[in-house]
């Protein structure tokens, strides 16, 4: 179906009923409580345990529930040599409430955060648990990723320090391909940091940032500029996810209505498997078409209200616009370049700032899902779209071999 260009047509592929949709077993999971901590390059003032409390304090808060509340711990990171401190979890068990509790790690690459938080609500749907905490975090001072994933693997293509210089050439194909202008990527990085001034929680505040600054920044792997890059952060994030009776007692204390989630899906792909279009991945394309199909979604363009999209380089917007279904083959830079994914366009991208502005590795897709829930509940702020009822939340890591996406809307399907 890839040559019929039917994904981006809005037209999916059939999937198979997941086996919570008409059956007995399964259980609406609704999300009512998230927190974050401040995104920084370095979070000295707190250790490790500390960080992760932070958010997981406030996602409680958030929900009205204390630790003793929670059945089980689902958390997520990067890969473990990102920060040298080898299979944590074990020694975050306490810090976590989670002694005595099911404690689960899951592990996919940079979408890990959007991954966690989809295993976390599958113990919801599944009537594993009617309160599940899930963590995202990365405190990447620990350690220097850049030159972690630059180390020689046989057979392999090389990383060339760091992710850009992996992923630089599928942005020129896209350029090639799509005969986009050379200044879509610099519209992007613009917009995201802009609104990241917008979100006290960002990383990167840069209020004295122009078109002619983020063209004149030095180029790190072309055509990706220093300012159309994701920044290193120390950062996590956390949220409570429920069943619909545990969500109704949390809504009664809190008063704020919860996001339901109506959608969600992972897929991956080999990195290295022949003739694989690392401009717009399989594996993205049926990631989508799944969540879509579950939750009543025939038409993205018109049917969702805003997205919070992984954009670790400016150029993946217009990419990923397509390859999620929001605009043809070829025609996601026009969606950028006409103002549409602003703020204040019909499809706002990344109001939070996005990767582009805050990028703790492991948490960075659990932001997208909560920053997407928080735009149903109305707990954006400055940075919220009015009158959001349906959001997407979206991660890829990996080679762009892995994904996972969720829809979260205002009310129950």
């Amino acid at each position: 179906y890839r040559a019929s260009g039917c994904a981006r047509s809005g037209h999916f592929p059939e999937m198979p009923t997941p086996f919570w949709k008409g059956s007995e077993m399964g259980n609406r999971v609704a999300v009512v409580g998230i927190g974050q901590t401040q995104h920084t390059a370095v979070r000295g003032d707190v250790s490790l345990p500390g960080l992760l409390r932070e958010a997981a304090y406030r996602a409680l808060a958030d929900a009205h529930m204390t630790m003793d509340d929670i059945d089980a711990i689902v958390i997520g990171k990067a890969p473990d040599f990102f920060e040298g401190i080898m299979m944590p979890e074990g020694y975050l068990a306490e810090a976590l409430g989670a002694v005595g509790k099911p404690l689960l790690r899951v592990h996919t690459a940079g979408s890990v955060g959007g991954s966690t938080a989809i295993v976390a609500a599958s113990h919801v749907q599944a009537g594993v648990a009617d309160r599940v905490l899930t963590i995202g975090w990365e405190m990447q001072s620990c350690s220097e990723a850049m030159w972690a994933l630059s180390f020689p693997i046989p057979f392999q293509q090389q990383l060339v320090a760091g992710a850009g210089g992996y992923f630089a050439p599928f942005i020129r194909e896209y350029i090639r391909r799509s005969g986009a202008p050379d200044d879509i990527g610099i519209l992007v990085a613009l917009k995201d940091r802009l609104n990241a001034l917008n979100n006290p929680y960002a990383h990167l505040h840069e209020p004295d940032i122009t078109y002619d600054s983020v063209k004149d920044s030095f180029m790190l792997w072309e055509p990706i500029r220093y300012s159309e890059t994701c920044p290193s952060s120390d950062g996590a994030v956390a949220m409570v996810l429920c069943s619909e009776a545990a969500a109704a007692e949390s809504t009664a204390k809190s008063g704020i209505k919860p996001a339901w989630v109506h959608g969600m899906s992972m897929r991956s792909e080999p990195s290295m498997a022949s003739g694989r279009d690392q401009v717009s991945p399989l594996a993205g394309i049926e990631c989508a078409a799944d969540t879509y199909r579950q939750a009543g979604i025939t038409n993205p363009r018109a049917e969702i209200d805003m997205i919070e999209m992984y954009v670790p380089f400016s150029w993946y917007e217009p990419m990923w616009l397509e390859n999620l279904g929001f605009a043809e083959e070829g025609e996601g830079w026009k969606l950028t370049e006409s103002g549409v994914t602003q703020m204040t366009g019909d499809l706002p991208v990344n109001c939070s700032g996005g990767v582009l502005s805050t990028n703790p590795i492991g948490a960075s897709g659990m932001l997208r899902f909560a920053e997407a829930a928080m735009q149903v509940r109305g707990q954006a702020g400055a940075h919220q779209v009015e009158g959001v009822s349906k959001a997407l939340g979206h991660a890829y890591g990996g080679a762009a071999q892995f994904f996972a996406t969720w829809v979260v809307g205002a009310e129950k399907l």
